[in-house]
């Protein structure tokens, strides 16, 4: 499934050809268009089944052997692990497993790797982390339990995709393995939380991580469930048994619903131009010129159900979910695809009392399951924002929705501007733009980090953020807002454009690495957690890795492996 480098036997050539990246990836899929999952219901059991058609990489250049992936590969357990959250809700365990014999994963396709331009690796790997963490998610919150059932060997990826499964089985037949071979085989680190869950998740100790990191060809067996790299090591008569039975155990101890009706989570009503991305509720204009996209944001056009029966009927339809559901696909769609477009730039349209009005009956909600899917999904694709590497700006303006769950997007950004009073050559009657501060904001859509936006904003200092927290619900004008901290800038309508336009052009003119860093390293504060760790620590070691030519240079590890001739390290310590 997703990692990072692993092993894959498929020789490479020397120097590795460049792969060409592809014209226009598209995250949009469905089980019936899967190549290379297997997804098969029984009850409240269900089992994904990895079985990768060796010729279905997403560009030409490389075959998909030993289960080996690509970015195609995990857009399709991304899909499964989404619909299994909201059209089965009767499912408690999902099985994650392999469709071919004595090979569970070898990990990302190393051939790939090798090929592929940095900010390729760079934006496959972050999409795998956050795939892993929305199973972890669906574990821990959604009662949707995942079970690892290691029928071959797991090795670099392949094992962190097991490692965010809440149990992990190893078949334990003297040479099924679990490894993580990235530093002595390819010169780079397991890149989707490898070494971060073995000692934070599993608790390995430091000094045995460290000894298995280096062993290339891993543990069996019951050394491996010794050092609880895997919970358990069954024997291969007893596998389907003690698998089922596994299963079985997680499920009763579930909390998911009995006798709840899914939702189908239709396909995205999308349309994409060369310069503009369009769905129902969001659309962005590509400025190429000025490396810019302006996304707006609308609110919801009918007033919310009355009753949480009324957001079951909607299903897909309802406001929250598909607003979310299209700035998802935005998000990956742009990170993906439009990677010179480093300005984002975030406005918002609607009725502010209607979006205060749908995050309300989440609220008043939240303890049925559709309810908290939705919610949790929202929290999902902001912390997807959160981490992507482009700068995040936010422009509060007349007919701006900005209040509660959509004032997180401005919380988001990394400079806000709301307009002191109104456009006056523009509409002199307009009613000024307010930011509203929700309930939705204090809690229910943490960052990474376990902490709130506006708990981040105003990290040590309580007072700033009690004053924020009595003015829950009120209409903030610019001033308010300003004087409150929840925007940056409040200039009125004769400045107004000049700033934003000042704002926008001097982001463009400095480095994209460097702004990359600044930003990621303000946007979290606090403590660390796995999820931090990850895209911060070993998100960005990884990625400084991955550039150097110990690793991707013509005599490094990745373009040597499966050459028969040894990588040429530059034995500097930098």
């Amino acid at each position: 499934m997703t990692s990072l480098a692993t092993h894959d036997s498929s020789a490479i050539p020397e120097p590795a050809a460049p792969v060409r990246a592809a014209d226009h990836v598209e995250f949009r899929v469905s089980p019936s268009t899967y190549r290379h999952w297997h997804l098969d219901i029984d009850g409240e059991i269900a089992t994904l089944a990895m079985d990768v058609d060796e010729q279905g990489g997403l560009v030409p250049g490389y075959e998909l052997k030993l289960n080996s992936y690509d970015l195609g590969v995990d857009i399709e357990l991304y899909d499964a692990v989404q619909r299994l959250r909201f059209e089965h809700p009767d499912v408690r365990t999902v099985i994650v497993t392999s469709g071919k014999d004595k090979t569970f994963c070898a990990g990302a396709n190393i051939r790939m790797l090798a090929a592929s331009a940095h900010s390729w690796k760079v934006n496959f790997c972050k999409f795998t982390n956050e795939t892993r963490n929305g199973m972890e998610d669906a574990s821990t919150h959604s009662g949707q339990t995942y079970l690892a059932a290691l029928n071959g060997t797991a090795s670099g990826g392949g094992y962190e995709l097991a490692l965010a499964c809440d149990h992990i089985m190893l078949i334990d037949d003297r040479s099924s393995a679990v490894s993580l071979p990235e530093l002595p085989l390819l010169g780079v680190l397991p890149g989707t939380g490898g070494l971060t869950r073995i000692v934070d998740k599993r608790h390995v100790r430091r000094d045995r991580a460290d000894y298995f990191s280096t062993k290339s060809e891993g543990l069996v067996g019951k050394k491996a469930a010794d050092w609880n790299l895997v919970d358990e090591a069954v024997p291969r008569a007893k596998w389907a048994d003690a698998v089922r039975d596994r299963a079985a155990d997680l499920a009763r101890r579930s909390s998911r619903p009995v006798g709840a009706t899914g939702i189908a989570l239709t396909p995205l009503d999308k349309t994409r131009e060369a310069d503009e991305i369009g769905y129902r509720y969001v659309t962005a204009t590509l400025d190429r010129r000025s490396g810019t996209v302006d996304i707006t944001v609308r609110g919801p056009k009918s007033d919310a159900p009355s009753d949480v029966a009324g957001v079951h009927d909607q299903g897909a339809d309802f406001w929250t979910l598909a607003m979310t559901r299209e700035l998802d696909d935005l998000i990956l769609d742009l990170r993906t695809n439009e990677t010179e477009l480093g300005t984002w730039v975030f406005r918002t349209a609607g009725d502010v009392d209607r979006v205060i009005a749908y995050d309300a009956l989440l609220l008043e909600h939240a303890d049925d399951w559709l309810v908290r899917e939705i919610v949790l999904y929202l929290k999902r694709t902001l912390k997807r924002l959160d981490v992507t590497s482009r700068s995040l700006i936010a422009l509060i303006e007349p007919g701006s929705c900005f209040a509660g769950s959509l004032f997180e997007i401005a919380l988001a950004a990394d400079r806000s501007f709301q307009l002191f009073g109104v456009f006056e050559e523009v509409d002199p009657d307009a009613t000024p733009a307010a930011i509203v501060v929700g309930e939705m904001n204090t809690g229910p859509l943490p960052m990474g980090n376990d902490l709130t936006r506006l708990a981040t904003r105003f990290y040590g200092d309580d007072a700033a953020l009690a004053a924020v927290r009595e003015r829950i619900g009120d209409r903030l004008e610019a001033d308010d807002a300003e004087g409150l901290g929840l925007v940056t800038f409040a200039p009125d309508d004769i400045d107004w454009a000049e700033e934003v336009r000042i704002a926008i052009e001097e982001r463009a003119s400095f480095s994209p690495d460097a702004l990359t860093g600044l930003e990621a390293n303000y946007r979290f504060v606090g403590p660390e957690t796995i999820e931090t760790k990850i895209f911060g620590r070993l998100s960005a070691w990884q990625n400084w890795i991955f550039y150097r030519p110990n690793a991707s240079g013509p005599d490094g590890a990745l373009r040597k492996f499966g050459t028969g001739q040894r990588a040429e390290f530059d034995r500097k310590r930098v």
